[in-house]
């Protein structure tokens, strides 16, 4: 440990022994066999949207699929499905997840909560102690891709996920602003200090098409998307426009029924 050292391995790039990962042990009644981490710098870039899209189309293309909800104090991903019914525990042992109508499987904070809109009033740790029993405690079954819809930042419920988890790749999500782009490289960083692979960069609300003349307008300013991909030297990158049709589908809950998808690169992971 460094004779500076101030506990938080977050904003520390030391490689000591204090900094070692101990992978947390799946359920005995799970065999998750690709986990894939959807991040963001920042809150508000529809990271949540993107993992849900994702899900679909994995499970349209023939594989198991299921979504970790690990933004435990903003949690959307119950909503985007339409799963309103609670989850249980069979036997006090192990937690189901929900089933959505398509079969992906998803556990969020919100199907434990008796309202939906209850918050979340926790301290840090015992967030974190969520996430890992969202791992641990869940009996996930056969599963081909589990994508984690991580809570926006780089604090500590992302670098438990990065340290518990065995995370083998993030798909990072933004949006055209200049100061996002500050925000895709913090995420960026991070990823490299855990050592886990970019598999791409999307980025959500990249234009708008006028419905009457076909222009694409850049509601936010032009996209920094490629300049992005070529600074931190990402190879598969997607523009998602605003669409507000695609928006009806998760306000909705009906995200299974959405036959666009932007997202079809990345499902060879």
């Amino acid at each position: 440990m460094s004779e500076n050292c101030s506990h938080d391995c977050s904003s520390c790039n030391e490689n000591c022994a204090s900094r070692q990962i101990v992978k947390e042990k799946q359920n005995e009644n799970s065999n998750v066999k690709k986990v894939i981490g959807v991040i963001s710098g920042k809150g508000g870039v529809g990271k949540s949207f993107v993992t849900s899209m994702l899900a679909v189309a994995a499970q349209k293309a023939g594989k198991k699929t299921a979504i970790l909800d690990a933004d435990i104090t903003g949690p959307s991903i119950p909503k985007l499905f339409g799963i309103k019914d609670k989850t249980f525990s069979p036997d006090g042992k192990f937690l189901l997840p929900a089933i959505t109508k398509s079969d992906i499987e998803i556990m969020s904070i919100n199907l434990l909560l008796e309202n939906d809109s209850d918050p979340v009033v926790w301290r840090g740790p015992i967030i974190a102690g969520t996430v890992k029993q969202f791992w641990t405690d869940v009996a996930w079954g056969d599963v081909d891709y589990m994508f984690v819809d991580m809570p926006p930042g780089t604090g500590d419920v992302p670098l438990t996920v990065f340290q518990s988890l065995p995370i083998d790749g993030l798909i990072i999500v933004s949006t055209p602003q200049e100061l996002v782009s500050m925000i895709v490289e913090k995420a960026v960083k991070m990823a490299e200090m855990m050592n886990i692979p970019i598999l791409g960069l999307v980025e959500n609300m990249s234009y708008y098409i006028c419905p009457k003349c076909g222009e694409k307008i850049f509601v936010f300013g032009e996209s920094n998307l490629e300049k992005n991909a070529e600074k931190f030297g990402i190879k598969n990158t997607v523009k998602i426009p605003i669409d507000p049709s695609i928006a009806a589908y998760g306000d909705s809950g009906k995200m299974e029924d959405l036959e666009t998808c932007y997202l079809d690169k990345f499902l060879s992971f």
